[in-house]
């Protein structure tokens, strides 16, 4: 998929608030070459709009109206209407489009890994791909705190697998097939707003813009697929691999199953 990591977004910075934390963060500034400045400064600098911060036990992503106070982070919690129980039932529309009797399955459009989590919840053993290093070290950050959880522990479970960089050339480079390939790219948004999109998806979307290499990254799926590719689509948007053998329709989006032929 498109490179999001070079050049820089000259709107980014990581923020410290004591010196512990400047020496304690430096690694991070130079893996994703972003400054490292003092959370002050970023507050008083109108060009930089998000700034990445270690706060509340995790690392967070922060626009210009969250700088003081909150934050976004990687959620390893179980979503509201989810249950807690590992591994959790596979009643839902996701689950029955990735199939029951999946085992492994390569999520290659990671983002902020909520569909990725939930996948690891129900047992499957999960690998993901995020191509964006910032988005990575968010979810790493995430896996980090998961594989802490008592109940993760408790069943000496592994935190899904992730995998930064292309995904296309991933992809193709995976040293077995796995069940299924998950797909959630970023379509362009409707021109006409129904409602005010979810703050996290709203920040993803602008630090990374608008999926446009989808089409190829479906055909690589295809090809790096053992049994099948689920294509997570809103409703208005045309199916990405044409008529799908099977579509799992829910109120604002759906799923498309693609079966591979052998």
């Amino acid at each position: 998929m498109t490179d999001h990591s070079s050049p820089r977004d000259a709107r980014i910075a990581l923020a410290y608030q004591t010196d512990d934390d400047k020496l304690d963060q430096q690694k991070l500034a130079d893996r994703l070459a972003l400054p490292l400045m003092p959370l002050a400064d970023i507050v008083g600098n109108a060009e930089l709009q998000f700034c990445l911060i270690y706060r509340d036990g995790c690392l967070k992503l922060l626009d210009r109206q969250a700088l003081k106070k909150g934050g976004l982070a990687v959620d390893i919690e179980p979503r509201s209407g989810e249950q807690h129980s590992w591994p959790a039932p596979k009643k839902s529309l996701f689950a029955q489009a990735i199939g029951k009797k999946t085992r492994t399955v390569v999520d290659a459009t990671t983002g902020w890994a909520q569909d990725s989590l939930a996948l690891f919840r129900m047992g499957y053993a999960v690998t993901c791909i995020e191509r964006s290093p910032l988005m990575a070290e968010l979810v790493a950050d995430g896996f980090a705190r998961l594989a802490g959880k008592d109940w993760v522990r408790r069943r000496s479970l592994t935190p899904p697998q992730l995998l930064v960089g292309d995904a296309i050339e991933i992809l193709r480079h995976l040293p077995e097939q796995p069940d299924c390939i998950y797909l959630d790219p970023m379509f362009p948004p409707k021109r006409k707003k129904s409602a005010l999109a979810k703050k996290s998806m709203t920040i993803l979307r602008d630090i990374l813009g608008d999926d446009l290499d989808r089409d190829a990254l479906f055909v690589a799926a295809m090809e790096a697929t053992g049994k099948r590719v689920v294509v997570k689509s809103p409703d208005y948007a045309e199916p990405l691999g044409g008529k799908p053998t099977q579509s799992f329709q829910g109120k604002l989006l759906r799923y498309d199953v693609y079966l591979k032929s052998c």
